[in-house]
């Protein structure tokens, strides 16, 4: 016993939960009932619908939640995006800003799809291994067609972006936000001249006051302002102005305005800002707080509006609403790991709709590849799409180791006096037309820092690039001083205050190009191609006024790395314009949008009035100063008239001090759907959890013809309606919360788009439907972009058939079975979805923490690890099979039904008879529903061996027996007689007994007839297993006359027995009875730990303890008793007891959840005398009489059968008694008597017991029965 304690107490500490036992086991023995319980967690935890987490998890959850966010989220889960909006905005730039912001404002349901993520300041990558996760390549290398290849490097959804093109690359921005969070800030308006060339629409160069008083609304809240004078005046900024003097430009020079604050105080927006630590951090983002950005202005102003955010979600092309004259707009969603399926991921795409404007603000790149990606899914567009990009004239160089310290090296938290300032604060400005008569001549040039990140790498990029103009140094003092400073910033760092970098000028050139780009979509990839950038005299001049600037500081000129290391062939433009410019002759011939923005529907005049551009792709031709005022200016131009011209009114309230960490002024109502994700989201974000995807793949066929899942999937791949679900789970830490799902289902059947899809996952729900089972639940809405709507619900099924196969399990957690329905709950489809190997170990790359990045690692790391450890403990619980927990039964008062059908009737009396050998037995009779009663029989029921009335009288099955019967007229009595599960039963009564409770029970009845004035032969017996045994034998010997009954009912045997394999090899061993008593010490065998105490006439021999005990060994041993296959496995301490005891009496697949939890509220326990008796019966093949004797089917009895009607009905999955039981009797009175009298059905698929108590009998088996007794 030591040693079982001993291994008991191993077991107990592999896991945290406590294993009940029953009361009054001794510690010895309360170790060996966990030692194998330990091995893999409870089916019945595993089934319990949503158990409750642990205290552990709880407290992880309670200690994660309790840490308030550092910073503020605007943006929603693509899992609370709404199917349709008034508006949606692609891009959250300047463009994209303002529209969002004026449409909230109009009362216009908002929706914002921005590609990168939402970060705010103190979130902003500072150092090289900080930016790099951050740096993203795109675009293509080569420069003739066939050499031409596609480019992908690093996060897609990164901060920056480097767009490699033919002649020109592009540097820009990602995230919420746009670009403006990595921009220099400079506002600067266009110059009138600029604006009257004669690539602008009309509307606009003839009114060179037109843009006015949008530059003024812009302004306002944006709001510019120049370095203040009151502060320490950078050295770049003073290295600037001795440059324009040296130029001879200083009447030129000016601190430039820029949207940066140097006070603290809320913005127009009401936003607070900080004051500026003068990092040189605009370029890789701000991290102090003072940069008004658009994150700081219009997206706030559009979130506090009602405006809703998503971030991640990269928008691949447009089309007109089929329904009607919005647009649909298809993206792919870059969270949840979603892009580690490849090729799928921009195949299956899901989509939003707005129902009236749709504005493009992603950038002039990302808005042109949309509308070419657009055009070739069939939306009709101007050819101009594509055409007419500019660089804007932008020239990045760098003046290397002057003699003057720059201190140009910006510095997440800075530490020079003064630092080094904003990144841009000064300006030589040549656009007016006494510098630059000719337009196309006028340039500015602006100084600006290098990121921390990149100032470990600058020395060595600028020092070994080709190209370089280098100052004449004639005495050797000069070269010494240059070798010395580049030496210092080798060894001492970047910020040396005499080394080389710390003293070098970084130059940034806009002016006006005239190059014409072409972006063009090659195998779906875009190809950007700048046509004579780098060989025009005006660069070159250019070039020549950076190289006079630089020499006059004793400085050495180096290019842009492109435009060196390219043989002076390349640029790189941090403002990209056109690709989707305004038309000047207002027809689709010369442009690609009208002067609004509205996009051309071909070559005419007729636009696409609700599909509006708002960013740089729409300026026709390069601005040659920082375009983000222009930019903001057209679009609050193009948003106010296409308001005026709706009818829409902009409120111009203005903000108090926003709570961005708080709940925005308006928003919308969401639907039922949204609103429960939006909870279990909240939930998800304060306690943690887990997100991944999936794919499942196969067939679905769609109609109402079929089913059968596997029918329906052959069906479908005969006609190759396939069907793919693409699917991204948030599940939260709580293990009673739902999972939120989100994608797309593709089946061409259904639509000839993606289907959207979106609602709820359970995991390791119990399946009520079966005895022992749990599932994966998936119930989905479907909507189509044609405006059809679905439900689909998929269920993958975890079922004892796993024990210990591999093959099962995998089958289990990876095949989805799909039912799709119509809104009105009509068929509308089955199939069967799978998981292929390739699909599943991408998914497990997907798996990862909702909580952010930030948060701490084991945090992240220990939700993922509660997911995963759950996941395995609810597939181990099924995979190990009889290793698994004991359901050990629980005290009967605790099985009861779970409320979700309706209370069954009460029986109109219940008396006790005795019989005439002085033994009790209960007559519970139920009348019947109709009224009055329809019917002239009262039925009799007889149960078997050890079951109560209820297996007649299920309150776990929506209509039991007693429910069907009493339904079509009949009263119907159930006796309890003395070797049912009563208390009696452990006196020992035998099947020739109790024929004696039985013909009490008759006698009972036909006096209540004799009262009423009733015929006599109008009871009809209705008799079970044993209880059909102990009728039989009361026939045969004539104890119970065969006239007083109507009919007869016999379900599995009645006078011949023929026991199963199992049974037949335990009745051939006659001594188990004895073996047993021997050892239990009584003659008692209990099936719950209630009935243990239940012997007062079984005997008894040794203390209760001991017998206890035994009683644990024999559940611990039966974990192992044979069953035919996988599928009967089961973990029911009394399901394996009534198993050993009589065979296995039921088909588990027959049996739901709520009758199998409750067997210890129908079985009862049996008596060795009761045994031994049915154990010789068995080994005779026929009843016997009380003293085992052969004298009971005789043929003096058979003849007492005479003129009785009788059905047969046995189980063909029987294996307590074979089905050839009835048959032999059925055949032999058949041959005595004529066939006119009998019936017999097999019912296939049943086994014993579930006959009656079988989910599915009411269809099956009771039918059978109601029709014998209503021909008779």
């Amino acid at each position: 016993m030591a040693l079982f304690s001993d291994l008991g107490g191993w077991f107990d500490r592999l896991g945290d939960n406590k294993f009940s036992t029953t009361a009054g086991v001794p510690k010895a023995f309360e170790s060996i009932s966990v030692f194998t319980e330990k091995i893999a967690t409870s089916a019945t935890d595993a089934a319990k619908p949503r158990p409750r987490a642990s205290d552990k998890t709880d407290h992880d959850a309670r200690r994660i939640s309790a840490s308030k966010p550092k910073h503020p989220r605007l943006s929603r889960s693509v899992h609370l995006m709404r199917s349709e909006y008034d508006v949606v905005v692609i891009g959250s730039g300047y463009g994209g800003g303002v529209a969002a912001s004026r449409m909230a404002r109009a009362g216009k349901s908002v929706a914002v799809l921005e590609m990168g993520k939402e970060k705010w300041p103190g979130e902003y990558p500072s150092t090289l291994m900080e930016v790099l996760p951050e740096f993203h390549i795109s675009g293509s290398t080569g420069r003739a067609t066939a050499s031409c290849k596609s480019v992908a490097a690093g996060s897609s959804t990164g901060m920056y972006n480097l767009v490699l093109g033919h002649g020109q690359n592009a540097f820009v921005g990602k995230g919420l936000g746009g670009t403006s969070l990595i921009n220099a800030n400079v506002y600067l308006e266009c110059d009138k001249r600029t604006l009257a060339l004669g690539a602008w629409p009309s509307e606009l160069r003839t009114d060179p006051s037109a843009l006015e008083p949008y530059y003024t609304r812009a302004a306002e809240m944006l709001q510019p302002t120049a370095y203040p004078e009151d502060l320490p005046t950078p050295k770049k900024l003073s290295v600037l102005e001795k440059q324009a003097e040296a130029l001879g430009q200083k009447q030129n020079f000016y601190r430039a305005p820029q949207t940066t604050f140097f006070q603290e105080g809320l913005n127009h927006a009401g936003v607070q800002m900080k004051a500026s630590t003068c990092s040189g951090q605009d370029c890789t983002g701000v991290n102090d707080g003072s940069k008004n950005s658009v994150l700081m202005n219009y997206i706030p102003d559009a979130w506090n509006w009602g405006a809703e955010m998503f971030c991640e979600c990269e928008v691949r092309h447009i089309s007109r609403d089929a329904t009607g004259d919005g647009y649909v707009i298809f993206f792919a969603w870059h969270g949840a790991g979603r892009e580690k399926f490849g090729d799928h991921f921009h195949r299956s795409l899901m989509w939003v709709r707005a129902k009236e404007l749709c504005f493009l603000g992603a950038g002039s790149l990302g808005t042109t590849e949309i509308l070419l990606r657009s055009r070739a899914h069939g939306l009709e567009l101007s050819p101009m799409v594509g055409q007419k990009l500019s660089g804007n004239g932008d020239i990045l160089s760098f003046g290397y180791d002057t003699d003057e310290v720059v201190n140009g090296i910006g510095r997440a938290k800075p530490t020079t006096d003064p630092p080094s300032g904003p990144t841009i604060t000064g300006i030589i400005d040549n656009r007016d037309a006494i510098s630059s008569p000719n337009v196309l001549d006028a340039y500015i040039m602006q100084e600006g820092a290098i990121p921390e990140a990149l100032a470990p790498l600058i020395q060595s990029m600028l020092e070994l690039l080709p190209g370089k103009q280098q100052p004449e140094r004639s005495n050797a003092k000069d070269q010494l001083q240059h070798l010395m400073s580049r030496a210092e910033a080798r060894f001492l760092g970047p910020y040396s205050k005499g080394g080389s970098v710390n003293r070098t000028q970084v130059y940034l050139i806009m002016s006006h190009d005239s190059n014409e780009a072409i972006l063009s979509l090659e195998n779906d990839k875009p190809r950007l191609q700048f046509l004579g950038v780098g060989r025009t005299e005006h660069v070159k001049k250019l070039n020549g006024v950076l190289a006079k600037a630089t020499h006059a500081i004793g400085g050495t000129l180096v290019n842009t790395p492109f435009h060196a290391a390219f043989n002076q062939q390349e640029q790189i433009t941090v403002h990209p314009l056109g690709g989707v410019v305004m038309s000047s002759d207002g027809t689709g011939r010369r442009g690609a949008t009208n002067h609004l923005g509205q996009v051309f529907s071909g070559e005419g005049s007729e636009v696409h009035k609700g599909l509006v551009c708002v960013d740089g792709a729409v300026i026709p031709t390069s601005l040659g100063v920082n375009p983000f005022a222009t930019i903001t200016a057209l679009t609050e131009r193009s948003v106010d008239l296409i308001a005026r011209q709706r009818g829409l009114r902009i409120n111009w309230t203005k903000n108090g001090r926003l709570d961005l960490f708080g709940s925005p002024a308006r928003s919308f109502p969401s639907p039922p759907d949204l609103a429960r994700a939006h909870k279990v989201m909240q939930i998800t974000a304060a306690t943690g959890g887990v997100q991944f995807t999936e794919i499942m793949e196969g067939h679905i066929h769609v109609g109402n013809d079929l089913d059968d899942f596997a029918s329906a999937e052959e069906t479908a791949k005969s006609s190759s309606s396939s069907g793919l679900l693409y699917l991204s789970v948030s599940s939260p830490r709580r293990r009673n919360q739902d999972a939120v799902a989100t994608g797309t289902l593709s089946c061409r059947a259904l639509s000839k788009d993606p289907l959207l899809v979106r609602g709820r996952v359970e995991f390791f729900s119990a399946d009520k439907s079966v005895s022992e089972g749990s599932n994966l639940v998936y119930s989905l809405t479907l909507q189509s972009t044609d405006g059809m709507a679905y439900h689909m619900h998929g269920k993958k099924d975890l079922t004892p058939e796993m024990a210990f196969s591999v093959t099962s399990t995998w089958r289990a957690t990876t095949v989805l079975r799909t039912t799709i329905t119509n809104t009105d709950g009509l068929l509308a489809g089955k199939g069967i979805l799978r998981i292929p190997w390739r699909n599943f170990t991408s998914e497990l790359k997907t798996l990862q923490s909702t909580l952010p990045n930030g948060n701490n690692l084991l945090d992240r790391a220990s939700t993922v690890a509660d997911f995963v450890g759950n996941f395995a403990q609810n597939t181990a619980s099924f995979y190990l099979g009889p290793l698994g927990k004991l359901q050990l039964s629980p005290p009967k008062a605790d099985i009861i039904p779970d409320g979700s059908l309706p209370p069954k009737p009460a029986p109109i009396s219940t008396i006790q008879l005795t019989a005439a050998d002085g033994v009790p037995s209960t007559l519970r009779t139920w009348a019947a529903t109709t009224a009055p009663p329809t019917q002239k029989h009262h039925i009799l029921m007889i149960p078997g061996a050890s079951v109560s009335h209820e297996i007649f009288a299920l309150p776990t099955v929506p209509t039991n027996a007693v429910d069907y019967l009493t339904a079509r007229g009949h009263a119907v009595s159930v006796l309890s007689h003395r070797f049912a599960a009563t208390p009696v039963s452990a006196r020992g009564g035998t099947c020739h007994e109790a024929r004696l409770d039985v013909l009490a029970a008759l006698q009972h009845l036909r006096a209540e007839q004799q009262q009423q004035g009733q015929q006599k032969r109008t009871i009809y017996v209705v008799a079970h297993c044993m209880g059909a045994v102990a009728t039989a034998i009361g026939l045969l010997d004539g104890t119970i006359p065969a006239a007083w009954l109507a009919g007869l009912t016999c379900t599995q045997v009645f006078a011949h027995l023929v026991f199963g394999k199992w049974n037949a090899l335990k009745a051939g061993s006659p001594w188990l009875p004895e073996a047993y008593a021997g050892v239990a010490g009584s003659q008692w065998f209990p099936m719950t730990a209630e009935e243990e105490d239940r012997e007062e006439e079984a005997g008894r021999a040794g203390g209760k303890e001991g017998r206890v005990v035994v009683q644990r060994l024999i559940d611990q041993a039966l974990r192992f008793y044979p069953v035919e296959r996988r599928a009967e496995v089961c973990r029911s301490a009394v399901c394996h007891r009534f198993s050993l005891t009589y065979g296995r009496c039921w088909e588990h697949a027959n049996l739901n959840k709520e009758t199998h939890d409750g067997l210890a509220n129908v079985l009862g326990g049996v008596h060795m005398r009761m045994l031994r008796q049915t154990m010789a019966m068995g080994r005779a093949g026929r009843v016997l009489d009380g003293e085992g004797k052969d004298t009971v089917a005789t043929d003096e009895g058979l003849e007492r059968l005479r003129g009785l009607p009788i059905l047969f009905v046995s189980g063909g999955a029987n294996v307590v008694f074979d089905p050839e039981s009835t048959f032999i009797t059925y055949d032999v009175l058949r041959r005595r008597f004529g066939p006119d009298l009998y019936q017999r059905r097999v019912v296939q698929g049943y086994g014993h017991l579930d006959t009656w108590m079988g989910k599915n009998s009411v269809r099956d088996v009771f039918p059978v029965i109601g029709d014998h007794i209503s021909s008779l």
